[in-house]
């Protein structure tokens, strides 16, 4: 069964820092396109990075440029989310996703993606 699983998650202060993994179990991540996605309580789900399958192709929402980078470890079947420069606004559950397998395109469109992890929170706040 195809898995995936956040960690990381927790309270920081505005201005902190964060380090999001996401495993996979069940799946060798290296023929998916991932994504991080969230979602604050009474807003819609935001796309905020993915990750092409090799690694060599990014995308971030405006939002995030500049302060947080996606990056992946096939070896280790694990994605990241660094997340630097936190705001207040990026407090939210995180969730990571896949797309199905062989899909090639990175998009910030979760109807776009299948497999889906539980999340995690992330609060930020002094």
């Amino acid at each position: 069964q195809l898995q995936l699983v956040e960690s990381g998650g927790g309270l920081v202060q505005p201005g902190g820092s964060l380090r999001l993994s996401c495993a996979a179990s069940g799946f060798t991540l290296d023929y998916y396109v991932i994504g991080w996605f969230r979602q604050a309580p009474g807003k819609e789900r935001e796309g905020v990075s993915c990750i092409s399958r090799s690694g060599g192709s990014t995308s971030s929402a405006d939002s995030v440029k500049g302060r947080f980078t996606i990056s992946r470890d096939n070896a280790k079947n694990t994605v990241y989310l660094q997340m630097n420069s936190l705001r207040p606004e990026d407090t939210a559950v995180y969730y990571c996703a896949a797309r199905r397998r062989g899909a090639s395109l990175c998009t910030l469109n979760g109807e776009d993606y299948t497999y889906w992890g539980q999340g995690t929170q992330v609060t930020v706040s002094s």
